[in-house]
């Protein structure tokens, strides 16, 4: 059976969504590529407002299932953009909790469990990527958001 899931990027002061059409087998149809941008001014009215755009879309668009890219270790040690990350993180995956299923995958999980190479070897994978996806065009800077969808269909 088709559902409808989204795969969240949160880096820095925004969100990269790839929303697609899920089939049990064969190519995932994407729906939409979108960039949320977190807006300028006071964080938490930018929080709230940007928490809204998500349980908004979510909600208006018959999503049953968001898969978010969970937080990293750094080697080069915590900065400040990590936190900013972590906490909007947060405010999104509230956001979408209120509305669906949520799962949370690191990249190394992704890796791990998808196939026999690394995420980044499939993001500059094009062939890979026309065999995957239907629909819509694909930025190539939403891919990965898009494999977790896969990674996540792989694991359901």
């Amino acid at each position: 059976m088709t559902e409808r899931w989204v795969g969240l990027v949160i880096s820095g002061e925004k969100v990269t969504v790839a929303d697609a059409e899920v089939p049990d087998d064969g190519p995932l149809i994407l729906q939409a590529d979108l960039t949320w941008k977190l807006q300028t001014g006071s964080k938490p009215a930018a929080y709230y407002a940007l928490s809204q755009l998500c349980s908004n879309y979510l909600r208006e668009n018959g999503i049953e299932k968001v898969v978010i890219k969970a937080s990293a270790t750094s080697q080069s040690g915590v900065r400040l953009g990590h936190f900013h990350s972590a906490e909007l993180r947060g405010v999104i995956q509230s956001a979408a909790a209120s509305v669906c299923e949520v799962k949370v995958i690191p990249k190394a999980a992704v890796s791990k469990n998808f196939g026999d190479r690394k995420v980044d070897e499939y993001i500059k994978d094009t062939g890979f990527w026309g065999q995957e996806f239907n629909g819509k065009p694909l930025r190539s800077g939403s891919r990965e958001a898009a494999m977790l969808l896969l990674a996540e269909r792989k694991q359901a």
